[in-house]
């Protein structure tokens, strides 16, 4: 099958984990485990995500500046594209790690969006790590930083426009055809402007799932997996929380999701699952294998219902 991969920036770096190059680095040497045993029996794509990496950055950026004020911050696009380098290049070295006969190609991408898109009057995506109540309240006092709830902590969210297009979609292709391993739009492609043929970078963050599902759609995908903490639930996080086995979009539409996390996640696989090429799942990094063979995650097909463990 050609299956197209999006991998969770906090399936790389767990909520709450601090955002060092080691926990990092430890992460993906488990997932790069999990991705390397399919990928001599399948075509693969992965879109992995940026949200703690580029939002760390952005920190960085801002740290920096009060050093040495004449220093003009870097935009958001030159920093999403440094995520690509940076996350492409763990993902590449370790899954080479695991099997060294996987031919792999990491390619920095950017995504076409429109720059009077919705998105920029309400930020919804989440970047950088996590922070109480209080402190959320103290740097958005003290900047134009916004933060906004995310569990029980607080991040900060940005803009995150809808993809339109992706650059090098016929690269990306020319690689999978000579038996790559591709890694691509990370962190939803940098997001881009194109204007009389000239592409400009645009200040936001693309939510990769939703880039990772036009790029599944453009290439005749015959599965779309999103991987990040766990399966779809029925009221997450309550009492009467229940895992979904399979689910359709006719009855994921009856429940609603956070704007900031799982709500795109469910966009992307019901749209994915809506154009008729082939069906998607949610579920965990380490058990892509299971998902495979749908023992685990949620399955998302055509059809009506929900069926629970």
């Amino acid at each position: 099958m050609r299956i197209v991969l999006a991998l969770g920036g906090n399936a790389l770096l767990a909520r709450g984990q601090a955002l060092t190059a080691e926990n990092q680095r430890k992460n993906i040497i488990q997932s790069a485990a999990s991705i390397a045993a399919i990928a001599k029996e399948h075509e693969i794509v992965v879109v992995h995500g940026n949200g703690p990496q580029v939002g760390l950055l952005m920190e960085q950026n801002s740290a920096y500046q009060e050093y040495s004020p004449e220093t003009t911050p870097y935009p958001m696009d030159v920093l999403g594209s440094q995520t690509c380098g940076m996350v492409g290049y763990m993902l590449q070295q370790e899954l080479r790690n695991v099997d060294d006969s996987l031919a792999i190609a990491t390619l920095v991408t950017q995504t076409e969006v429109s720059k009077s898109d919705p998105a920029f009057a309400n930020p919804t995506k989440f970047v950088g790590p996590v922070y109480t109540a209080e402190r959320a309240e103290e740097i958005m006092a003290s900047s134009p930083m916004m933060f906004k709830p995310d569990g029980e902590y607080y991040r900060r969210v940005v803009p995150s426009p809808m993809p339109k297009d992706i650059v090098e979609l016929q690269q990306i292709e020319t690689l999978l055809k000579a038996g790559n391993l591709v890694i691509a739009c990370g962190g939803g492609g940098v997001p881009v402007s194109i204007e009389d043929r000239k592409s400009t970078g645009v200040e936001c963050v693309i939510d990769k799932d939703l880039t990772a599902e036009l790029l599944a759609e453009k290439l005749d995908a015959d599965l779309f997996i999103i991987l990040t903490d766990g399966s779809i639930y029925r009221n997450y996080g309550k009492e009467d929380q229940a895992e979904m086995k399979q689910a359709t979009p006719a009855g994921l539409s009856e429940f609603t999701f956070p704007a900031g996390s799982m709500g795109p996640k469910i966009d992307a696989v019901c749209k994915f699952v809506e154009t008729g090429r082939g069906n998607s799942a949610i579920g965990s990094l380490f058990d892509l294998d299971k998902i495979l063979k749908n023992e685990a995650g949620t399955l998302v097909t055509q059809g009506e219902g929900i069926i629970y463990y």
